[in-house]
């Protein structure tokens, strides 16, 4: 398997843009941590965070990101484990969610960049203000970082089989334990 430092370069190649590439180190950071939690290759779960939209900015329409994004994982020799997780990030491609790795992924993604959306309404921008409770009810809230997709959150959780608050918790301290990677 490629190391982190071919799947960074990879995303550079491919992604521009600064707050996508911080997107990306949040949901390493969220991954790893998880893996942790598990007892699980942190390595290829960190990696797997890292690399999930790297396609976005070429392919930003369905389905062709994540698609074509994991032909060329594929092409770079990337785990099958990994491209498999990649695609069931993405509903629409009608990949399941069956390994705690793809699981994990998808219960994080959308989650990172809400709360990285919450940490930037915080007087000091700080991830680690934020409080989950505040979190949790700004998610009813359809205005606030309207990108994100709210039913994938519940249904992540879901798959999970974790509690919602519980994992604004976990998520938020991963993320506030490497703050320095992304500004907040």
């Amino acid at each position: 398997m490629p190391n982190r430092e071919d799947a960074w370069r990879l995303l550079c190649e491919w992604t521009q843009s600064e707050a996508l590439r911080r997107h990306a180190l949040g949901v390493e950071t969220v991954m790893r941590a998880l893996a942790r939690r598990a007892s699980e290759d942190e390595e290829l779960w960190g990696l797997t965070g890292l690399l999930h939209d790297f396609d976005y900015e070429r392919y930003p329409q369905a389905p062709d990101h994540p698609t074509k994004g994991s032909e060329v994982l594929r092409g770079e020799g990337y785990p099958e484990v990994m491209i498999q997780a990649i695609l069931g990030h993405a509903d629409y491609t009608g990949v399941a969610r069956v390994t705690p790795l793809a699981k994990a992924l998808f219960a994080s993604d959308e989650l990172t960049g809400f709360l990285f959306a919450c940490a930037y309404v915080q007087p000091d921008r700080r991830i680690a203000s934020v409080k989950p409770e505040s979190a949790k009810k700004k998610l009813k809230d359809k205005s606030f970082a309207r990108g994100v997709n709210r039913d994938d959150i519940r249904k992540g959780v879901e798959e999970m089989g974790v509690d919602l608050l519980e994992h604004i918790i976990f998520v938020r301290d991963a993320l506030a334990e490497s703050a320095e990677r992304f500004g907040l």
